[in-house]
Order: structure tokens, then sequence, then C-alpha cells
């Protein structure tokens, strides 16, 4: 797969939905991995990626569920959260794999345990805030 060259964008949360337009016309993936500390905006961006992508569907952290299903246009999106996994082996025993080897759309917080057992057409978003409290975001 061609790797995307690092695009870095600044913004406010009143610019979330333009920046879900622009992250989706970038990356070259359907899977992609959001890397950031607590509070830094991953679920918020999550949130209008997925009203970017058709779906009227809530969407919520999945931090005890682990997992969320929503509804586009004419697709399914997974949202993951493996915050509190511990262990590749929790991952499996929720059935991981078989979300992975899907073709629809994956955003999954905190990657860092299963990212081994990703193939490599995935996209990578880094976000953090800086001292104006903006976000700064890192696609690559």
């Amino acid at each position: 797969m061609e790797r995307l060259q690092n695009v870095t964008i600044e913004y406010s949360l009143n610019d979330v939905k333009t920046v879900a337009d622009q992250i989706i016309t970038l990356v070259k993936s359907k899977t992609i991995l959001f890397n950031g500390e607590m509070g830094s905006g991953k679920t918020t961006l999550i949130k209008a990626l997925v009203e970017q992508l058709g779906s009227d569907d809530d969407v919520s952290s999945p931090t005890f569920s682990i997992v969320n299903e929503y509804v586009a246009d004419n697709d399914v999106i997974y949202h993951f959260d493996l915050y509190r996994i511990n262990s590749i082996e929790e991952a499996y025993d929720f059935g991981i794999e078989d979300y992975l080897d899907t073709t629809h759309w994956k955003f999954i917080e905190w990657p860092d345990l299963i990212i081994e057992d990703l193939d490599d057409d995935y996209s990578v978003i880094t976000l953090k805030i800086n001292d104006n409290n903006k976000r700064i975001l890192t696609l690559k």
C-alpha cells in the first residue's frame, strides 16, 4: 500500500466537521488508528467522521463495550476503544480478528495492543492539544 505523507491540521472544535471531510478524502484505507491522550478529542473526531460518512446513529465511546457498530450510507463503521484491553488474548476473546478482516470502516482508539495483527493497510491519526486549546492532528 502507498503510505500517506504526514499531513498536519490545526483546528478548533468548531471546525471538526470540516476536518472530518478532509480526513475522509485524504485517507487511503478504511482502517484508521487514533492515538492521543485522554481528552485530546479522539471520540469527538470519530463522531464527526461517522456523521460525515452518512450515519444518523448516536456515537459514544465504546469504553466498556469495546466496540460499537454504526450504520452509514451503504456501509458499516466499527468503532473500537481498546483502552481497557490488557492483552491481545482479550481482544481475541471478543473476536477482534473477525472485525479486522472485514472491508468496512474501522476506527480504533488505543490501538497499540493490536497493531502487529493489522496488515499495512491503515492510516494513523495522532491528536494533541496545544497551548491555545486547539487540536493538532497528524495524519499518516
